[in-house]
């Protein structure tokens, strides 16, 4: 064989050998990274605590910030956090404190308002390398081998319990002041949202909602004392007229969103979740932040669908529709 001839086989075998490499470099394994954040409040700045799940997956679908509830912690939403991660998102899960006399809380104690304000600002300003969001996520990318990538255009807002009020203030937040990040806005997520005792959060952020093409939607628990008597569920589907805003799950649990990541702190007082309900819960709201961020429809998840008619006639859910 002439040199000649070596020398074009070898260049054709490492051309087939960087081809066959380069898809097993794009590959990236799940990873999670207990992060923080700063965020001004009052004449201070905190730095809460920010849990990061990165997807396997070097382009995650969206960003899905997630919050937990009144008197709980974000590592007990890990276990939603993970179902989100594994079907590609990028979740981020800030700790914030249910009592402080500054109201930098993540319930409305009469003063939190002005908190809530700076935290819309995480995603108002994610595209601003110095912002905050922007900085804690490049420092969780760099511990978790992602360093150079940049934070999704498309947000997911999901919330339980007063995290759910929370959020949906945010929304409402960045409609009025971030235009731009809130048109990257594709979906609010609800989880057995509950009302704070003092103003009102929930009320002004559903108004501002009305008036949009905002999907949002809940996945309840029935009314009872840990839910403050399905409060929130009630505003929501009092306050839109729109025809499908969720499920109740008809056995739910409050703790019914932390899944296994719940402790006894919830199931005491809100009762053991039910499998089944954990399950139904996952699957209908990772599935409906899916079909929003991409602007699809699987049928099989919303009423007249195979899987949603499934725990319809089982009687593990019923359907919620707007007054």
């Amino acid at each position: 064989m002439s040199l000649s001839l070596r020398r074009v086989l070898a260049a054709l075998a490492l051309t087939a050998a960087t081809l066959v490499a380069t898809p097993q470099a794009a590959q990236a394994a799940a990873v999670e990274v207990d992060g923080e954040i700063s965020v001004p409040c009052w004449i201070y700045n905190y730095t809460p605590d920010a849990d990061w799940y990165f997807p396997a997956t070097t382009s995650p679908k969206a960003l899905v910030y997630l919050q937990h509830g009144f008197s709980r912690a974000n590592d007990n939403v890990a276990d939603l956090a993970r179902k989100y991660q594994a079907a590609g998102f990028l979740v981020f899960a800030p700790a914030l404190s249910s009592a402080d006399i500054y109201g930098c809380t993540v319930n409305n104690l009469g003063n939190n308002t002005v908190f809530l304000n700076s935290v819309a600002g995480w995603i108002g300003n994610a595209t601003n390398a110095g912002g905050a969001l922007a900085k804690s996520y490049a420092t969780a990318a760099k511990i978790a081998g992602r360093a150079g990538s940049t934070l999704p255009a498309k947000y997911v807002l999901a919330g339980h319990s007063a995290g759910g009020e929370a959020v949906t203030y945010l929304a409402n937040s960045l409609r009025t002041s971030y235009p731009s990040a809130f048109a990257n806005l594709k979906y609010v997520q609800l989880l057995d949202p509950v009302k704070s005792i003092f103003g009102n959060n929930l009320a002004t952020g559903l108004a501002g909602i009305a008036g949009t093409s905002l999907p949002i939607r809940t996945i309840s628990s029935p009314p009872y004392l840990a839910n403050s008597d399905a409060s929130g569920t009630v505003q929501l589907t009092t306050d839109l007229d729109r025809d499908f805003l969720g499920v109740r799950l008809t056995t739910g649990s409050h703790c019914d969103a932390e899944g296994s990541s719940t402790n006894i702190l919830c199931t005491l007082t809100a009762g053991t979740s039910k499998a089944a309900n954990v399950t139904a819960l996952q699957t209908l709201a990772v599935n409906w932040t899916i079909d929003a961020v991409d602007g699809t429809t699987t049928a099989t998840y919303y009423p007249g669908g195979a899987y949603y008619q499934g725990l319809l006639t089982g009687g593990v859910i019923q359907t919620l529709s707007g007054s």
